[in-house]
């Protein structure tokens, strides 16, 4: 799995730079991508994809339960998009990272008010991904597949200058972090806290 995710990350880096351009930033890979905001990389599309992995993952857990597999994983994945986003929130404010747009200085750190490290949303994806790919991966290694969600979206940021290349894989890095750790609790955070009628599942009813 770790090995599958180095793949996944060198992809990244080579669909998203040249060997023309000098990088900065504390790997040296990081610059300014060519502005694209167009076709499958328009920012609205990125936004729906945001939208759809979270209505996915509350309305999934919601109707299927946590006493279903595919429900259990989705309460595992409300766990970790959670943990996730406070985490990388948190990143952003002690780091202070400027944005590409703001200014094409990946080495503009600690600075009042910018947020650019990690990517909060390739984080989302990843955390979204990865309980169902540990929970599945023995049965269906085609689950890995899933893995082009964050990939999409972590090339998707740098095009539209919200990110650098560290900084989609650093969120990449969290949200997978905190799902893999996720995916190892048998009863979820979230499971434990809310009433046992919530978790049970709406389709149990019908």
């Amino acid at each position: 799995m770790i090995s599958r995710w180095l793949v996944i990350l060198g992809v990244v880096l080579s669909a998203a730079s040249a060997p023309t351009h000098a990088g900065g930033g504390p790997l040296g890979i990081d610059y300014e991508l060519k502005y694209d905001d167009a076709g499958i990389w328009k920012r609205g599309y990125q936004l729906n994809l945001e939208y759809a992995v979270l209505g996915t993952t509350g309305i999934g857990a919601l109707w299927l339960g946590n006493e279903d597999a595919l429900g259990h994983a989705f309460w595992q994945d409300i766990d970790a998009e959670a943990i996730s986003a406070v985490a990388a929130q948190g990143l952003k404010y002690a780091f202070g990272r400027a944005r590409p747009f703001q200014g094409d200085n990946p080495n503009t750190w600690f600075h009042n008010g910018d947020q650019s490290f990690p990517s909060g949303e390739v984080a989302l994806q990843a955390a979204f991904v990865t309980p169902i790919i540990f929970d599945y991966m023995k049965q269906d290694p085609w689950i890995a597949a899933l893995e082009v969600l964050p990939l999409y979206d972590a090339i998707a940021r740098m095009k539209v200058h919200d990110h650098w290349q560290t900084d989609v894989i650093g969120g990449w890095l969290v949200g997978t972090g905190v799902g893999y750790w996720s995916s190892t609790l048998k009863v979820p955070l979230v499971v434990r806290i809310l009433p046992g009628g919530l978790t049970i599942g709406i389709s149990t009813h019908f």
